[in-house]
């Protein structure tokens, strides 16, 4: 049913809109803006440079600075993107993986500086690298180094962040890959089965580390299917847990954060993204959410403008307030059909990860290019289904409209990438180099050791050290995984 006894009539889900956006200012005046209008927690966006562990400044970066999400070379950029928010009093969740250690290093050294106490800073961090190899493609590192980077967050913040969230599993990006519902479903349980695992070798107790695990699913419009994912996710999670040792109630629940399926917004009639939006909220807090954001309508076509994202969050704020699925616990119990399904797709679930298992376990199944090619064959065989009307997408191939409608469009300004590498020019000519190459040093030599590498990555973004020479530093040693 959910996580808590009492669900939605205690407490509403966090509405958490995520955004970012060219540079740290505009980003910062969205965020604002957002948190002015009503929303809950705030969700960070960052640029495509950022992602794979590059400055704006790099060659790579050229055409790409600002334009998926913000750009964030430093510290300095940290401090701009929060400007006039307390970090002990929101809670943030970063879409970042393979740079995952960076930037949230950035964000705790931020929090030291606001005066926070460190155990009242709570989030969430994706840090799912299994699914940038299987679906999304921002990975840095080979798949063991990566491994080892998360089971240090882990470590770090089981016991200096206690409220963190320090992995979110994301099923999200392996959907809008292609992938079918069950294997969203599959994927994601079975790189958490892995995440477990590792976390486990590494030495921590499931019962502490595995409270602070959570998920990330995503929401497409066969409403009765989304709920029945939902809800077998769950009871999985729950079974995957205990069969490693986790005793404790907490430990063994799935927690997960649910956007809109932006796969399924079409730039042919885009108004009426606006109704499937709706019907994914529905299926998302039908099923149990923690979290959600709403797609802007506008997504097929640009960045979601201010509108856009406005009518967004008002979307789960009229269905929080006014549909009345707040009122009982589970509106979907004793629901013959829901109950049916979930027992189908658990089933279903259950047979694609004994495929894994058998293979050696989820980095096994991606190395050997098994989820890749799932993934890719059901992406193919959906197109067919739409291309031979078998599926229907109104706007798309039924109820066509010839109509020519014009919808606003987010444009970004071209000077955004000029502005950002003079930003990061003028930050490197004003610090202390012998000491940046210093804490450069000491992370190439720790990250050849066991050690834990937080505290030493934290340290070297407190004195100045940029994103993408952390991660070179990084490259250096581990070399970069080539797919």
């Amino acid at each position: 049913r959910g996580v808590q006894p009492d669900m939605y009539r205690g407490k509403l889900w966090t509405m958490r809109q995520y955004a970012g956006f060219s540079t740290a200012e505009e980003s910062n005046e969205r965020y604002h803006y957002l948190l002015n209008q009503g929303t809950t927690g705030l969700s960070v966006a960052f640029d495509l440079p950022t992602q794979i562990g590059y400055d704006s400044s790099h060659d790579l970066s050229d055409g790409e600075v600002g334009k998926a999400g913000v750009a964030i070379d430093s510290l300095a950029d940290m401090e701009i993107l929060f400007n006039g928010i307390e970090l002990e009093k929101i809670t943030t969740s970063m879409t970042i993986n393979a740079s995952a250690s960076v930037l949230l290093s950035m964000y705790i050294a931020l929090a030291k500086k606001q005066g926070a106490d460190l155990k009242n800073i709570s989030g969430t961090i994706q840090n799912d690298i299994l699914k940038e190899y299987a679906a999304r493609g921002t990975y840095i590192y080979p798949p063991k180094p990566s491994m080892r980077i998360i089971t240090d967050i882990f470590e770090y913040c089981s016991k200096e962040l206690p409220k963190w969230n320090t992995i979110s599993i994301s099923g999200y990006h392996i959907r809008e890959a292609g992938s079918t519902a069950v294997q969203e479903l599959a994927f994601t349980l079975a790189n958490g089965k892995a995440y477990l695992q590792a976390a486990i070798d590494k030495g921590l107790d499931i019962n502490v580390f595995a409270k602070r695990l959570s998920f990330f699913f995503n929401a497409h419009n066969h409403l009765f299917e989304e709920v029945a994912k939902f809800r077998a996710a769950r009871r999985m999670w729950a079974h995957i847990t205990k069969d490693l040792g986790a005793t404790q109630a907490e430990a063994q629940k799935l927690r997960f954060h649910t956007q809109t399926g932006g796969s399924t917004l079409t730039a042919q009639q885009p108004m009426n993204n606006i109704v499937r939006v709706a019907v994914q909220t529905l299926a998302a807090t039908l099923g149990g959410t923690q979290s959600l954001h709403t797609n802007g309508y506008d997504e097929a076509l640009s960045l979601p403008t201010e509108q856009a994202a406005g009518l967004a969050l008002r979307t789960q704020q009229i269905i929080a307030e006014e549909s009345g699925i707040c009122d009982t616990v589970d509106p979907f119990a004793g629901s013959y059909y829901i109950e049916s399904l979930t027992n189908e797709v658990e089933k279903e679930a259950l047979a694609l990860m004994q495929k894994i298992d058998v293979m050696g376990g989820a980095v096994s199944a991606i190395e050997q290019g098994f989820i890749q090619e799932q993934i890719a064959s059901s992406s193919y065989k959906y197109q067919q289904a739409i291309e031979r009307n078998e599926k229907i997408i109104v706007g798309v191939n039924k109820y066509i409209s010839q109509e020519n409608t014009v919808t606003p469009l987010m444009k970004l300004d071209e000077a955004v990438e000029k502005n950002q590498i003079e930003r990061l020019k003028a930050f490197k000519l004003n610090r202390n180099q012998p000491l940046v190459a210093e804490k450069l040093a000491i992370i190439q030599e720790k990250s050849a050791t066991t050690e834990n590498l937080m505290p030493f990555v934290i340290d070297a973004v407190e004195h100045h050290c940029t994103l993408g020479e952390i991660a070179n530093v990084l490259r250096g040693v581990w070399g970069e995984y080539k797919g």
